[in-house]
């Protein structure tokens, strides 16, 4: 008992010292940005139940705070953070004095000093006892044959990984979280291990129904739980390392009577639309009635923070061993638990769920649910339904005629998202990607305004008879393509919905900096100038291993590509990354994790493309993105970088536009030649 309350007080400690990073420097600045918005109608009203201060900021305020530039250099996910820390951080309020005071202190010093180290102890305890056969194990990394079709690791190798993937689902949610993170690292970690942890799936129980009844009540202002639906499936749909999810129907007087985004549109609007039904079909955006409701896990907080001043501890005690000091322990944990602590605020996805639906208002690609930010707290996600099919069911049955569509189309979004956008969902994996079905919008003759229903009772969605036409036919791909064939020629088209919008990928001032004169090299075919400028810009320059060689094998990478220029179509994007990160990893280059998580993305959405579309061409699929950078603001955002000598983004797509028109001069030379049309016989 003594060891582990010893042991949770250095953790606490330590975890207060880390932590630091996430809470702003002037609270009192913080409370004055609080009253500017609780007067603009920014906050919620307080629950019955009682709140501390002035209440809880509603999703909306977090949109605002993401949106505005305090020229800190800080990305909007930061700013929303930054508040979510502060709005739980336990201190004594000002407006409480006497007795009342003297008693909340009391409270907060035994949480603080007597209850959270023990509570730390007793924890670090049983993950003792989870890790230390993982731990007594390690010299089985050396026994056994290598396989030359598993990256050349050891069979003991490949056995501790699994076991130790075995122990971190035990652990719980935080390294459940710790192992689907370090998946994507394939610049720290091993490839093989990688591939391992990638198949790590929560193996969570479900929290009880009394408990998602009782916090969604609180998140409707203390209503009955009976008065907030007319339907609530008991069963949830998905249990997550952190949270849950249901499927409900909201009672009428609670339900939003249509999208928002549908509104009536004015005339000049009406004509931009049927320009675009023209040019492309267009869904018909048609509102769900249902909803999703995603609950957090009882005191899953607590758990993840001690969790946190766990690794913290060990992470700084590892980082003192000389041969693992490149990797930055310490700083991988704390950006971790930023990542942790942004999916423990569901009010921050909600955010990021109406900053994309808003940039993807006019776009046809891609669909984002609408949040019902007036019932979503911290704790409770209420969002749009999204009735669709899984993409996974494609990469596994087969696309079909679609096949082709639904890879452009995913790709084209993704584009938008890195190019134009900086805002790039950091959770594309196919069970996140739906893929609904709707019949184009027709054209809207009609000269004056003409209101239209946009309620989702009233509204047909046509995609629940394509889910029941494909349902018998799943693992089944022959029917499943034959039934493809049939919508195809009902005339439906593919659309895909993107969920889970928890976290995003945003460059800050001085990573995207770094990004531009990066990409500026390889534009300009200087693969010798790149190496050099992610050693000089990586996080430790100093723990680089040799240096000149990184540099030189950077230099052989994008001569290759550059020799290939009229062939981009057939290199693999996916092949060059990985080749980037396996050297990133020899040479002991510490990247930031934003650069990675664009990487990753890439590779990710490569190899999901080429399953459905083989011959996908990433960088044709980039040339109508590059075109519509350039003509934002009618030119001037091209014309200012001209004007800085930044020609990286125009040589690219000057380049890409030749490539275009001599491969289709080629082909259409090859054409006469194969069917006889430059001297056709008489």
């Amino acid at each position: 008992m003594r060891a582990a309350f010893f042991f949770g007080r250095i953790c606490l400690r330590h975890g207060a010292q880390s932590t630091r990073f996430f809470l702003p420097r002037n609270q009192h600045h913080f409370s004055l940005t609080a009253r500017h918005y609780v007067f603009r109608g920014f906050f919620r009203r307080p629950p019955i139940a009682g709140t501390v201060l002035l209440g809880a900021l509603s999703p909306a305020a977090f949109v605002k705070l993401s949106e505005e530039d305090n020229g800190d250099g800080k990305t909007g996910e930061e700013h929303m953070l930054e508040a979510s820390r502060a709005e739980i951080e336990k201190s004594l309020p000002d407006n409480i004095h006497g007795l009342r005071r003297a008693w909340r202190g009391l409270v907060l010093f035994i949480d603080g000093y007597i209850y959270e180290p023990i509570a730390t102890g007793f924890r670090f305890l049983h993950l003792f006892l989870i890790f230390m056969p993982v731990i007594v194990t390690v010299p089985v990394i050396w026994i056994g044959r290598r396989r030359k079709d598993r990256d050349n690791e050891r069979s003991g190798t490949l056995w501790w990984y699994g076991f130790l993937v075995h122990s971190m689902e035990r652990a719980g949610p935080s390294f459940i979280k710790l192992g689907q993170w370090a998946a994507s690292r394939t610049d720290i970690f091993p490839t093989e291990m990688c591939t391992i942890m990638s198949a790590l799936h929560s193996n969570a129980p479900a929290h009880s129904l009394k408990d998602t009844k009782r916090t969604i009540v609180k998140a409707f202002d203390g209503r009955p739980f009976e008065t907030i639906f007319k339907e609530f499936q008991e069963e949830p749909l998905g249990v997550g390392a952190i949270a849950q999810v249901y499927k409900a129907k909201l009672k009428s007087d609670l339900a939003v009577p249509g999208d928002p985004d549908l509104a009536e549109p004015t005339r000049r609007q009406r004509v931009k639309k049927n320009v675009n039904k023209l040019v492309k079909s267009t869904p018909s955006r048609v509102p769900s009635s249902y909803v999703a409701i995603k609950v957090l896990h009882p005191k899953v907080e607590r758990m993840v923070r001690r969790d946190l001043r766990i690794m913290g501890f060990f992470a700084s005690v590892l980082n003192a061993i000389p041969t693992i000091e490149w990797l930055s322990l310490p700083d991988e944990v704390e950006q971790f638990g930023e990542m942790m602590r942004l999916q423990l605020d569901l009010r921050i996805e909600s955010a990021n769920l109406t900053i994309f639906r808003k940039r993807f208002k006019d776009r046809t690609t891609a669909w984002f649910p609408y949040p019902y930010i007036d019932y979503t707290t911290r704790e409770v996600l209420v969002e749009e339904f999204a009735q669709g099919i899984p993409l996974a069911a494609f990469l596994e049955d087969g696309g079909g005629v679609f096949q082709q569509e639904i890879a452009d189309e995913g790709l084209d979004a993704f584009l938008r998202m890195l190019l134009i956008d900086n805002f790039v969902h950091a959770d594309l994996h196919p069970g996140n990607i739906m893929v609904r079905f709707y019949k184009p919008e027709q054209l809207d003759l009609a000269f004056g305004r003409r209101k239209q229903s946009t309620n989702p009772e009233h509204s047909h969605d046509v995609t629940e008879e394509v889910l029941q036409k494909l349902r018998p036919h799943r693992h089944k791909p022959k029917e499943w393509v034959t039934v493809l064939d049939q919508i195809d020629k009902e005339g439906y088209r593919p659309q895909l919905i993107f969920i889970d919008t928890g976290l995003v990928t945003q460059l800050n001032d001085t990573n995207r900096t770094n990004f531009l004169d990066l990409f500026k090299a390889i534009a300009e075919f200087d693969g010798y100038r790149a190496g050099h400028l992610m050693v000089e810009r990586c996080r430790q320059p100093d723990a680089v291993i040799d240096q000149e060689i990184f540099a030189l094998k950077m230099q052989h990478l994008v001569l290759g590509v550059k020799s290939r220029t009229f062939a981009l179509g057939n290199i693999k994007i996916g092949d060059v990354l990985n080749e980037v990160l396996s050297m990133v990893r020899t040479h002991h280059v510490r990247m930031e994790g934003d650069f990675v998580n664009v990487v990753i993305s890439i590779l990710l959405l490569e190899g999901i493309g080429r399953s459905l579309d083989p011959d996908l061409d990433l960088f044709k699929s980039a040339l109508p993105i590059l075109r519509e950078l350039g003509a934002q603001g009618g030119g001037t955002s091209l014309l200012r970088d001209l004007r800085k000598g930044e020609t990286s983004i125009l040589k690219v797509w000057v380049g890409l536009e030749a490539r275009k028109f001599l491969q289709a001069s080629i082909d259409s030379v090859e054409r006469c030649v194969k069917y006889d049309l430059l001297s056709p016989n008489i």
